[in-house]
């Protein structure tokens, strides 16, 4: 695939603050040891009754958390990493990505005014001191990566100094109702991506926020960036409404832009944090993009899908992985793609399968791919 020319001079995006919870537990810790370990996180769902389910299993926190509390404290944790003072953070907008509440239908209408998905954000913003929320990300499973490349774009182009965004998605019983009548979620107990005999995704608890800033306005202040945002990727193919382009030609757009954007070969990439959702129509669009955009680097580049850990945390999904992606060039140590029971002929890849693996790698990629056709691909490199 021909990739489109290197944008012009732009500022450098950095990643100064992060912070991000998963059902390993709240903070980035417990999601950087989990992904050491390579044991995923599914347990039998509690938070509803699931009896008359297909499926019985999902990945999630223990009780019934509070989706504003939690974002709330990563947002205040992630500034605070940043080392952000007060007047700093009083000038940063928000980006917010997150699911509806499926409970907001059914209040009275007289209750309805502050219960919207727009509202989380501005709640979110007033709450960390934030200078204000601009906008609210509802476009499912690539919510939080666009959020991100909106972001990065804002700051590349010298609109903002620094931006805050946050998602976050909790599982809930409306969506794993609708996902499991669909047939969409695995009966087995397990979201096994890219393999033989795969049955589908499962649902996790995926909330983060994150600080992406100017590389100079970083500097000046004398913050230590985490990781570098170099470029970012979105794309359409609105081939059908709930299914990939059997040929991944919208991921593979996405894909090609990013690396043009991040002026990176194909061949410069170390890891790929698939989208990966473990379904059949999916894993293969995904495994046929990644060829494409990939080509003779293909077969050698490491892939693994963390949502085979974690679970799928659809609209906080895009940031539950670029955190994991910061991780992995922290790190050196490439998360392990579970649940594997062998190849797939149409999703030939070098899936990290025996565990994690020990690589020390410079450039990574994070896909996420949504309904409708929406694609997004982001290029972190190391700090």
């Amino acid at each position: 695939m021909t990739a489109p020319r290197p944008t012009a001079e732009r500022a450098a995006v950095v990643v100064t603050g992060m912070s991000v919870t998963t059902a390993f537990g709240r903070g980035t810790d417990r999601l950087r040891a989990a992904l050491a370990a390579g044991q995923p996180a599914f347990t039998d769902v509690t938070r509803f009754d699931v009896g008359r389910r297909r499926a019985k299993r999902a990945a999630h926190l223990p009780g019934s958390p509070v989706l504003l509390d939690e974002l709330g404290d990563l947002l205040t944790q992630a500034i605070a990493q940043a080392g952000l003072d007060a007047a700093a953070v009083g000038q940063t907008p928000l980006l917010c990505a997150r699911h509806s509440d499926p409970s907001w239908p059914r209040r009275p209408q007289e209750s309805r005014a502050d219960g919207h998905a727009a509202a989380t954000g501005s709640a979110l913003a007033a709450r960390a001191g934030l200078r204000d929320a601009r906008r609210t990300y509802t476009n499912a499973c690539v919510a939080a990566s666009t959020a991100l490349a909106d972001a990065a774009a804002l700051i590349a182009s010298g609109r903002e100094e620094r931006v805050a965004v946050a998602a976050g998605y909790l599982v809930d019983e409306d969506v794993f109702a609708l996902f499991d009548a669909g047939r969409a979620l695995a009966d087995d107990g397990a979201l096994r991506s890219f393999s033989a005999g795969r049955r589908g995704l499962l649902l996790g608890d995926g909330m983060a926020a994150v600080i992406l800033e100017s590389a100079a306005a970083a500097e000046r202040r004398g913050a230590e960036p985490l990781a570098r945002l170099l470029g970012w990727g979105r794309a359409g193919d609105a081939h059908h409404v709930c299914q990939p382009h059997p040929e991944g030609l919208g991921m593979a757009r996405a894909l090609t832009a990013a690396l043009a954007r991040a002026d990176r070969a194909p061949e410069q990439v170390d890891y790929l944090n698939a989208h990966g959702t473990g379904t059949s129509y999916n894993d293969s669009a995904e495994a046929a993009a990644v060829h494409l955009a990939f080509g003779a680097h293909a077969p050698k580049l490491p892939v693994s899908s963390t949502k085979s850990l974690t679970g799928h945390t659809l609209e906080a999904s895009g940031l539950v992985e670029f955190a994991v992606s910061v991780l992995v060039l922290q790190e050196g140590l490439l998360p392990v793609n579970a649940g594997y029971t062998g190849q797939d002929p149409a999703c030939r890849l070098d899936l990290v399968t025996e565990g994690p693996r020990r690589l020390k790698p410079a450039t990574v990629v994070s896909l996420n791919a949504a309904f409708g056709g929406a694609n997004t691909a982001l290029v972190l490199g190391a700090a």
